[in-house]
């Protein structure tokens, strides 16, 4: 299996320091196309949007509300999942998945709670406040990315690194959500 470091740097870096064995080709497309449109306005707006409804959440609520969608993976009626993956920021994540020619497998959009936003498939949760995609971007500030392990990812099936990043309101200066992005390993070797 491939591995890569588990670590958070700042948007200024030119280049993520990934471990040997890392493919050097995905630091550069998380360097130079990734940070060309995570904090395009469409997704800055879908955050601040969902903000607003969901801000006061209490984590028993959050909680419910991913134990709803965890009970609509792979069911027939999946009203809540649909709210996700069918607006029109989702349309907007799967054209860039579809542009990515196979090195994206997926991107979500998370709001201030880590709650998903909009994604271009089924995540296996909705809550992603609790894992460190969301905690090493969001809870760190404005500018920080964290690229996670190599790894076989259930909702894929492929073999990706993600790497997230926070969101920053441009008016505000503000961290608003967090993005992430699963990188296919294999096509950048």
């Amino acid at each position: 299996m491939f591995r890569a470091a588990l670590f958070a740097l700042p948007l200024t870096l030119t280049t993520p320091a990934f471990a040997a064995d890392a493919p050097p080709a995905m630091a550069s497309y998380i360097e130079d196309e990734l940070k060309a449109w995570i904090n395009d306005a469409q997704i800055v707006a879908g955050i601040t949007a969902q903000n607003a409804t969901t801000s006061d959440l209490s984590e028993d609520e959050i909680i419910a509300r991913d134990n709803i969608w965890r009970g609509e993976v792979g069911a027939s009626d999946t009203p809540m999942i649909d709210g996700v993956v069918n607006n029109p920021l989702a349309g907007f994540l799967r054209d860039h998945v579809e542009k990515s020619q196979g090195r994206i497998t997926e991107v979500f959009v998370m709001d201030s709670r880590g709650l998903n936003v909009a994604s271009s498939g089924v995540t296996s949760d909705y809550w992603q406040g609790d894992e460190a995609k969301f905690q090493k971007t969001y809870d760190v500030g404005s500018g920080a990315v964290f690229v996670d392990e190599i790894e076989l990812d259930e909702s894929t099936q492929t073999y990706q690194g993600q790497a997230s990043f926070a969101i920053t309101d441009p008016a505000s200066g503000a961290v608003i959500g967090a993005i992430t992005v699963g990188l296919n390993a294999e096509a950048f070797f």
